[in-house]
């Protein structure tokens, strides 16, 4: 325009500047009403009322509909329906603001070329939506491809944690591997504890460190068959849980600090059983049961096991058969809980159909939380 004015004499500028003028403001006002963006997300989007007030606050800046009309096209023709791109707005509201042409294309086509079907690109969109996005994405599958075995594996575990395409691979993610190595752990026991608890991959790397020695301070060593297991539980628990679930064990079932140490050096999945459970267990097993804490701490499976659907009706089964010296009275309570429900009517019901023709179904309704009479002893 300061070009334009420089050519034109001075008689008219003033006339021409006015006429500008009205013809900008006759221009607006034949504009159609603003763009509302969270309209839009509801509309077009299928977004909940809620769900789009929530987008919008990250969208304020859109103008116009064009955009994000190219994105849900490019979405559509991905073979993601409307439920599916719903999410995936939900998930990332910016995802509509990507230039199809320049970035969403691009990444398909590297994904593409790196041998993904569309299905499989579909399924990665729906599951992490900002992760398609990261111009990183190709070495990142590259990597936890290898790590996990398969793409189909490594979505599952996506599923689990959307923090994982996130992380960056050189000074966090194989830091961590390398740090689950040093513990002693091989390449087939970092994928399957990975895959359960994949915050030992993204996170911080002195804090994966700490739960290594969390683990072993719980009385697991690194040598243990159980280490990985104790990690695993540490990695999704937080210390202050720990600690107040190995304080609540000890009381429970009685044990000493060495006790309580042994016990889930045994079998660290303890930790998982809740407060309500662990406590109703303790009771049968020392009271009615009458097992000592000391063999508990030796058998900390039992603690895992349910107590109205195996622990309660093979305890009768037992000691009805001791009771009518059908069983020797130094078979073990732990060998008949522990086996296999097959396993268990094979060894500790089939045997006495004649000496004890009213065990299998006495068995079977103690299995739906009654008491038969003859458990009654």
């Amino acid at each position: 325009m300061l070009h334009l004015q420089k050519h034109i004499p001075l008689s008219f500028r003033h006339q021409w500047l006015l006429s500008v003028t009205r013809f900008a403001a006759t221009a607006s006002a034949a504009d159609p009403a603003p763009f509302a963006v969270e309209d839009y997300l509801v509309a077009s989007c299928h977004l909940t009322q809620n769900q789009a007030l929530k987008a919008s606050k990250a969208l304020s800046h859109l103008k116009s509909p064009s955009n994000p009309d190219a994105v849900l096209a490019f979405l559509s023709g991905l073979g993601l329906s409307p439920p599916d791109i719903a999410s995936v707005v939900v998930r990332a509201p910016k995802f509509l603001c990507c230039k199809v042409d320049k970035t969403l294309s691009t990444r398909l086509a590297a994904l593409q070329d790196h041998g993904l079907s569309a299905s499989q690109i579909a399924r990665l969109v729906l599951l992490n939506p900002s992760g398609f996005l990261q111009r990183s994405i190709i070495s990142k599958l590259k990597y936890y491809v290898g790590l996990f075995g398969s793409f189909d594996d490594l979505l599952n575990v996506l599923k689990k944690s959307s923090y994982l395409l996130g992380a960056d691979l050189e000074s966090v993610v194989k830091p961590n591997v390398s740090c689950l190595r040093e513990c002693g752990l091989g390449e087939p026991d970092i994928s399957k504890i990975c895959r359960n608890a994949p915050r030992l991959l993204y996170a911080r790397p002195e804090r994966v460190q700490a739960m290594v020695v969390r683990a072993e301070g719980m009385g697991v060593p690194r040598s243990s068959t159980m280490f990985m297991y104790a990690l695993r539980c540490v990695a999704s628990r937080s210390d202050e849980f720990i600690t107040e679930k190995l304080e609540f064990l000890k009381e429970s079932f009685r044990w000493s600090e060495a006790e309580v140490r042994f016990a889930v050096s045994r079998d660290p999945w303890i930790l998982t059983v809740s407060k309500d459970r662990a406590f109703r267990v303790s009771e049968f097993l020392i009271s009615e049961v009458g097992l000592d804490p000391k063999y508990i701490a030796s058998t900390p499976a039992l603690i895992k096991y349910s107590l109205e659907g195996r622990l309660i009706p093979r305890h009768h089964v037992v000691k009805l058969l001791k009771a009518n010296r059908l069983l020797a009275h130094d078979r073990s309570y732990y060998s008949a809980v522990s086996v296999s429900e097959k396993v268990f009517l094979e060894k500790f019901i089939c045997p006495y159909k004649e000496a004890a023709p009213h065990l299998a179904e006495d068995y079977a309704a103690s299995c739906r939380g009654e008491v038969p009479s003859r458990f009654m002893l």
